[in-house]
């Protein structure tokens, strides 16, 4: 089960530098987005059985979502809130950069109640994975936390993806980590690990972490990942080397990658192998979801 995110991303794929106050030509898409939706759909596309939680407007945009989710494999349990719009984001990526320009919509209206729903429609759910989106933001906050909590009551497995260093910034290291507090999984990447840990390098990151999370995952784009967790277990995986076209939802693929390597019970290595191709996919192509 992944809990978060459902967004409409307007993506531009920038063929130059971005010139403030002119124009600047680009690659204009409009397609589905949002981390935990991103999630989903990679999980989905690797075979994997997902429920999604999450919300949108009772608005085009919102149904077009769900329909293109469903499309993909993925179950929804997304609830359309009447009187607010699907979450949009605007994504303007260059290189191995994007820079987001976010209206959550309706994703700040998911509450427990929708968890709760969620959980008692797929009581074969083994682990519950949570977009940290939903932490960062103080409306939608009492879901993420009732997310978690009932995961754990119910005996899941429980991850959490720290989604943006900006946003953390704001909310604190000391709160978020309180929050996410025993997960099974924390996946940071080299901002968000700077932010949580302070500048220190992943192995060391990932060993500072793991007194709140039981396992670390510091994601550092081109230059491969590294596992922690609190057996003492450390393993790396380099960057595959591919042409980078667009890295909007990389880091979503990486975690699907990642999960469904775990749940099948591969070890830290091999997982992250997974995950590493994933990412490297995603990156591969314009857009936020995997290609059909």
């Amino acid at each position: 089960m992944v809990v978060g995110d459902v967004i409409t991303d307007v993506l531009a794929v920038l063929a130059a530098p971005l010139a403030a106050g002119s124009d600047t030509p680009a690659a204009i898409r409009l397609t589905g987005g949002g981390q935990a939706a991103n999630t989903a759909s990679w999980l989905a596309a690797q075979g994997v059985p997902v429920t999604l939680v999450g919300a949108v407007g009772r608005d085009a945009a919102g149904e077009d979502r769900i329909a293109e989710l469903t499309a993909a494999g993925v179950d929804c349990a997304v609830e359309r809130i009447a009187g607010c719009a699907t979450g949009t984001v605007i994504v303007l990526a260059a290189g191995d950069e994007r820079t987001m320009i976010t209206e959550r919509g309706a994703n700040v209206r998911l509450r427990p109640g929708h968890v709760d729903a969620a959980l008692a429609g797929a009581p074969d759910a083994a682990h519950l994975h949570l977009s940290g989106y939903t932490l960062l933001d103080a409306d939608s906050r009492p879901a993420g936390l009732h997310a978690l909590a009932a995961a754990r009551e119910r005996g899941l497995t429980t991850s959490v993806d720290a989604a943006s260093a900006a946003p953390l910034r704001a909310v604190g290291a000391a709160a978020f980590l309180s929050w996410v507090r025993e997960v099974d999984l924390l996946l940071v990447n080299t901002d968000e690990a700077t932010v949580l840990a302070g500048g220190l390098d992943p192995a060391a990151q990932g060993r500072a972490l793991v007194a709140v999370a039981r396992q670390v995952v510091v994601k550092r784009g081109g230059a491969g990942a590294t596992w922690v967790d609190r057996a003492g277990t450390r393993a790396t995986s380099p960057a595959r080397r591919v042409a980078v076209i667009d890295v909007t939802g990389a880091g979503d693929a990486f975690a699907a990658g990642l999960l469904a390597a775990g749940l099948a019970g591969a070890t830290p290595e091999a997982a992250l192998e997974r995950a590493t191709d994933l990412g490297a996919a995603a990156v591969s192509q314009i857009g936020a979801r995997p290609a059909r």
